[in-house]
C-alpha cells in the first residue's frame, strides 16, 4: 500500500522563506511506518487588536511640586479630593512621581462603598508603567474618620510593594485621609 498525502492547514508564527513564497512545508511521520502527512503552512489569517500606549503631560513635570514628606502629600491630596464624597465612600488614588519625587499626576484608581474599595493591582501597574513613573504614593480615605490602618490596608500595601520591586518602582508611602482633614501615614508609622 502506498502512502497517501493530505493537505492540512497549519498556522505558523515565524516566517520561513521558500522559493514559492509559502511560509514553509513540513512533513511529519506519525505512528504507523506507512502513514505520512504533509502539513502545508499558510500565512496567519486571524487579526488581533493593535495595542497603543500613550501618556501626554498637560503640565510639565519639571515645573510641578516635589514632595518630601507626608504632610506635603496629604495637603496635595486634600486639594485634589472631592470634599462632597470624602465622607461618603472610599476612594483609592495613586500619586505618580518621577525620579526627583516631582508629582506627575494623581490617578483615581477605584471608588468603593462606605467601608471599602477594591484595587485591581494589574490596572494600578498599567497606569504606573504607562506614565513611566518610578515612585508612587498610595492613598485612600476612611469615611468613618478612623485613622487606623486595617489589616486589609496593610496586606494590600505589602502586595503592591512586592510587585513594585519587580519593576524597580518605589512605594514611598500610603496615606489614609479622614474627612475632617487629618491623615495617617504608613511611612511615618514605620509600616512601609
Amino acid at each position: 500500500m502506498s502512502p497517501k498525502w493530505w493537505p492540512v492547514k497549519f498556522y505558523c508564527w515565524a516566517e520561513l522563506p521558500t522559493k514559492n513564497n509559502d511560509i514553509g512545508c513540513l512533513s511529519v511521520k506519525l505512528g504507523h511506518p506507512f502513514s505520512f502527512f504533509n502539513f502545508k503552512a499558510t500565512t496567519m489569517e486571524h487579526k488581533v487588536n493593535e495595542i497603543q500606549i500613550s501618556y501626554r503631560e498637560k503640565l510639565s513635570t519639571l515645573k510641578s511640586l516635589s514632595v518630601t514628606n507626608s504632610n506635603e502629600v496629604a495637603e496635595l491630596l486634600f486639594q485634589n479630593w472631592d470634599n462632597k464624597t470624602i465622607g461618603l465612600h472610599e476612594t483609592f488614588k495613586i500619586v505618580l512621581l518621577n525620579q526627583s519625587n516631582k508629582v506627575k499626576g494623581i490617578y483615581p484608581l477605584s471608588h468603593g462603598g462606605i467601608t471599602g474599595t477594591l484595587v485591581d493591582v494589574r490596572i494600578l501597574f498599567a497606569i504606573i508603567l504607562k506614565t513611566l513613573s518610578v515612585g508612587i504614593i498610595l492613598a485612600h480615605n476612611h469615611p468613618s474618620g478612623q485613622l487606623k490602618a486595617s489589616y486589609q490596608d496593610k496586606q494590600l500595601t505589602q502586595k503592591i510593594k512586592q510587585a513594585a520591586q519587580l519593576f524597580d518602582v518605589k512605594v514611598l508611602d500610603h496615606i489614609i485621609l479622614a474627612p475632617d482633614g487629618r491623615y495617617y501615614s504608613f511611612a511615618d508609622n514605620a509600616l512601609i
